[in-house]
């Protein structure tokens, strides 16, 4: 019916077009009068007349062409003489435009509304800075109307996913993040979950949740989340299907508690076992660690089995008569050597040694090396033995020192060959029924296996302490590579907390679990019951050469009832807390403060852990004398802390600076060799030239310092240049080399340092001098980069850019994302305070183009924050 009146068919169709025909006919008059050739030109404005301006009651809508089909746009006004189309600043040609008129009832007014047809080949033809879009504009006597403008926009769905969803396997209990990133779009598609290609509906789960940037998390996995999700995306062209992401919740199996020891049997053995069925292990989790049967002797050792036949008779009978024989010889010995000396035969004091040439011939040379060094097969069962091996240092004075001496029937007989020194020293010595093992030599292999190894004396902890507020700060433990970050605003205002931060040197608390290793020290940071309002960064360091390939890292944290539960891997997707690990440390944003370590297992034999190898020297009680102790410690500071502070407290001087060693998971154990030894200068004892360390006692070395120590002997006391090579090595693994070169003169030799002077004074700084960035410039950051950007110019994108890749949903639940992200930025660069590195980040976001480091201080808002070059800036 429009269509026919437009064409002009009856007088009653002519008669509606005369208004159209003067106003064109006016139209192109007034284009000639401004000297345009545009016959479709139309005035802005009629002339006045009596009456009001066009209203429109309907206005044109944004649309999409979906493939080929055009899109019609419509338009209604009233009062409306005529209504034509503006598009893209130019009139549509008449003949493309359908009216139709009507009359209002209720105001008696005209009524016109017209529609017109827009075709893909019109908007695919347009270029131009915005997007193809028209508008109506209506007339009547007294001027005209303008519409909105309705945009015009060709839809489409391409075919794959920027980001489809990856299968997981996850713990009980544990956090599911899957991501998905739908095909880009015109108008952006909208996603929805399927599991089991059912839908997912987050409002009747709250353990689900589907509203952050179109990702799945399930906060709590149970069993029943397993199965095979897909993202559906989906807008007014098509649906697309992501590939399906199958996730598996497991259950690691678990010892039940031990049986009731059987009753003991023939053999003088009881057992008891457990099985792992609390619970048993499912969908693929681990099977229990450890024994399921366990079997020791119900006699305490003295159950006597049969003897089987005569031969055995006779040959304990040889052996008995044989050992009452030597008992007595040894009994008859003794009291005849009491007999003839003031000082007995088992301890003398040195005093006693200065005027007794016997004992100082040189068959019998004294060995002043505290070490426990044997050069003959020896085995000390006496208890007396036991308590003078005492873990004494090499550098106590000559009066302080206690000798063990043989008779000399025993060293006749084989059991040592010269006296055995041990230093007195009863606030070191181990507690009895401490189960320290002492190797021996055995006949088929001559290099002797851990023969003087020992470990030092340690404090039990490290404690700093400091008083912060509302504008945070940093707490640092000297030379250790832990530190503690307050940010600006998580303690509240007018309120101040004492917090404090310890090390502990004693034995661990933390005990391996089967493969498992502490890699880290164990840093508590407290008090337990304050309350932060933004999550602070605490740093520890670590000596895992660290590879997703071949570690898998937890973090753990001590319970109040002194148990140690995983808080999370670092490889995991948490919103509870944040770890970043980075080569030598790993930053950890939480918000409750307790006892925190990090643990690794390994998960092939490439697994490697780094080693700080050193060597210490000093003069020997014996004046020709001069003592080596090589270190192989974790290479984290804190523990070569340790080593540097009982060194210093007995004497001893560093000779090379230290070195790392890459020591691999591959079960080869590590010789230690001393190389290179000026000969007719120096000599070593025999058979000590190489020691050799089992694997297991390096790779669990995070409680004592290890060392090895060797003795070497000048020939006369004018050397006094002592110059060697050390070879640390791991058999089918890596080898360090420590070159010696020093004198033995503490007045000639130099001085290495041990750590660097940045990390030693200032232990807890609070306020603006304790950041990097000035609070002002953080401001802005946040404020900029906090708001969601079309084009993904925001947070994300602040993240992807300082290299945190992974668990953005930690930071999705924060009420400030960019402030965390800038906060984990401040714990990582405490020393460097690189700001040049993060404007160049800022630049290429294209956010900001001003270099952080070049502001001054009178561009601050604040005048509190007053910053400088000498505080990093």
């Amino acid at each position: 019916m429009g269509r026919a009146a437009a064409t002009g068919g009856g007088r009653r169709g002519a008669r509606r077009w005369l208004p159209w025909l003067g106003l064109c006919f006016w139209a192109a008059g007034a284009a000639a009068a401004r000297g345009t050739d545009n016959g479709e030109a139309l005035p802005e404005s009629i002339p006045s007349a009596p009456g009001t301006l066009p209203h429109f009651i309907e206005e044109p809508d944004d649309a999409y062409i979906i493939k080929s089909n055009p899109i019609a746009l419509r338009c209604k006004a009233r009062p409306a003489m005529q209504i034509f189309f503006k598009c893209n600043g130019e009139w549509v040609h008449q003949n493309e435009h359908v009216s139709e008129e009507s009359l209002d009832e209720s105001s008696g007014l005209k009524v016109r509304e017209v529609f017109i047809n827009v075709t893909r080949q019109q908007v695919e033809d347009f270029h131009g800075p915005e997007d193809y879009w028209c508008q109506c504009v209506a007339w009547s006597h007294l001027g005209t109307s303008k519409s909105r403008k309705a945009s015009v926009r060709i839809a489409y769905l391409r075919k794959n996913f920027e980001q489809d969803p990856q299968g997981r396997e996850v713990p009980i209990e544990g956090m599911i993040v899957l991501h998905c990133r739908p095909p880009e779009g015109v108008p952006a598609a909208e996603v929805e979950w399927l599991k089991n290609e059912e839908p997912i509906d987050s409002e009747q789960d709250e353990n689900i949740d589907t509203r952050a940037d179109h990702n799945l998390i399930i906060r709590q996995a149970r069993l029943s989340d397993s199965g095979n999700y897909t993202c559906m995306a989906a807008n007014i062209v098509a649906k697309r299907r992501s590939l399906s992401a199958t996730v598996v919740v497991y259950v690691d199996g678990s010892w039940e508690v031990w049986s009731e020891w059987s009753v003991c049997s023939p053999e003088c053995e009881h057992l008891r076992i457990r099985e792992c069925t609390a619970p048993p292990p499912r969908n693929g989790g681990k099977f229990c660690e450890g024994l399921s049967q366990e079997s020791e002797n119900c006699t305490d050792g003295l159950c006597i089995l049969g003897i089987e036949n005569a031969s055995d008779i006779a040959l304990y009978s040889g052996l008995g008569a044989a050992v009452v024989a030597v008992a007595v010889l040894v009994i008859g010995v003794t009291l005849y050597r009491r007999s003839q000396s003031d000082y007995g035969v088992d301890v003398i004091d040195s005093s006693a040694l200065t005027g007794n040439s016997l004992l100082l011939n040189s068959a019998m040379q004294p060995d002043l090396t505290v070490s426990r060094t044997y050069s003959g097969p020896i085995c000390l069962q006496d208890p007396l033995d036991k308590e003078l091996m005492t873990e004494s240092s090499l550098f106590n004075p000559l009066s302080d020192i206690k000798v063990k001496v043989q008779s000399s029937f025993m060293v006749s007989l084989g059991v040592s060959e010269r006296a055995e020194y041990h230093g007195k020293n009863h606030s070191r010595t181990f507690p009895h029924g401490n189960n320290h093992s002492f190797s021996t030599m055995h006949p088929r292999n001559k290099t002797p296996y851990i023969q003087n190894l020992s470990s030092l004396p340690t404090r039990t902890e490290l404690r700093t302490t400091g008083v912060f507020g509302h504008l945070g700060g940093r707490l640092v433990m000297p030379n250790t590579g832990v530190s503690l970050l307050i940010p600006h605003g998580a303690i509240p205002e007018e309120n101040s907390w004492e917090i404090y931060m310890s090390i502990n040197q004693g034995e661990p608390s933390l005990q391996s679990d089967g493969s498992e290793v502490l890699l880290s020290p164990e840093v508590t940071c407290g008090p337990p019951d304050m309350i932060v309002t933004t999550p602070f960064a605490l740093t520890i360091p670590h000596c895992a050469d660290v590879s997703s390939e071949h570690w898998n890292i937890h973090l753990k944290k001590r319970t109040q009832q002194g148990k140690w539960e995983e808080v999370m891997s670092v490889e995991d997707e948490s919103t509870s807390c944040y770890c970043l690990l980075d080569p030598f440390a790993c930053h950890v944003l939480l918000d409750s403060f307790g006892t925190y370590a990090l643990t690794g297992e390994p998960i092939t034999d490439c697994a490697v852990k780094q080693l700080k190898v050193a060597v210490f020297g000093c003069m020997s009680c014996n004046s020709l004398d001069y003592n080596l102790r090589v270190y192989c410690v974790d290479n984290t500071p804190c523990a070569f802390q340790e080593v540097v502070s009982d060194e210093r407290h007995q004497g001893g001087q560093l000779l090379e600076e230290p070195k790392l060693l890459h020591f691999k998971g591959n079960t080869f154990s590590l010789q230690i060799s001393v190389l290179d030894i000026p000969p007719f200068l120096w000599r070593i004892k025999p058979f000590t030239a190489c020691q050799e360390v089992p694997f297991s006692r390096v790779w669990c070395s995070n409680r004592q310092p290890l060392h090895c120590a060797f003795s070497l002997e000048r020939y006369t006391p004018t050397t006094t240049q002592l110059s060697c090579k050390i070879c640390i090595r791991q058999l089918k693994g890596h080898e360090q080399i420590l070159q010696v070169q020093t004198s033995i003169l503490e007045s000639e030799r130099e001085t290495i340092t041990f750590f660097a002077q940045e990390d030693s004074t200032f232990p807890a700084q609070t306020g603006p001098k304790a950041f990097k960035i000035p609070y002002s410039i953080r401001q802005r950051i946040c404020a900029t980069f906090d708001t969601p950007n079309a084009k993904g110019k925001d947070w994300q994108m602040l993240a992807q850019k300082n290299s945190i890749n992974r668990n953005l949903s930690y930071f999705a639940t924060q009420s400030s994302p960019s402030a965390v992200i800038l906060n984990l930025w401040e714990a990582r660069h405490q020393h460097d305070g690189d700001l040049d590195s993060l404007a160049c980040a800022l630049e290429e976001i294209g956010r900001t183009h001003t270099k952080l480091s070049n502001i001054s201080e009178s561009q601050l808002d604040e005048a509190d924050f007053n910053y400088s070059r000498q505080n990093g800036l």
